[in-house]
């Protein structure tokens, strides 16, 4: 069973009125990147190929077409009891954009990352919403505990 947007706003950090939808939370951008070198996804492990943060003229990324990793400004933790599955907007698909996404397992808590394809150019401002988050009861043996937990979290020492 999915769960109401009221439900999952309890889950981010800071989130505004606008971003809380009936089904979910929608998440905001923060930063987009170009990947310039080759990463590597192997049986005993994964390199992430190095990137280069993308330049934004007043707040605004002009995106030309192609593929680009974005940051979703929000930071989130998934329940222990659900999983997370995070959808585009519908602007993106009406701007001839895509944007794919992986599951966020029981226990993630993070700043996430998607890819963005972009088939015609567009413009797209830091803070605006692109993806809508949305959380399931989920049955499971254990939490994530992966290389990706408290990703793009930047926790003051103690």
């Amino acid at each position: 069973m999915f769960r109401s947007g009221r439900f999952v706003a309890e889950h981010l950090e800071d989130v505004q009125p606008a971003q809380v939808q009936p089904n979910g939370v929608d998440l905001t951008l923060d930063a987009v990147f170009e990947q310039v070198s080759p990463g590597r996804i192997s049986t005993d492990g994964k390199t992430i190929g190095d990137r280069k943060e993308v330049d934004a003229a007043n707040d605004v990324f002009a995106l030309e077409p192609g593929g680009y990793v974005v940051r979703y400004a929000d930071q989130i933790r998934i329940p222990e009891d659900h999983v997370g599955f995070l959808y585009p907007r519908s602007s993106l698909l009406r701007n001839s954009c895509m944007l794919d996404t992986a599951v966020w397992d029981a226990g993630y808590e993070g700043r996430g990352e998607g890819l963005l394809e972009v088939h015609h150019d567009i413009e797209i401002e830091r803070g605006a919403r692109i993806a809508q988050l949305v959380l399931a009861r989920a049955s499971h043996d254990s939490t994530y505990t992966g290389s990706y937990q408290g990703e793009n979290i930047h926790r003051e020492p103690e």
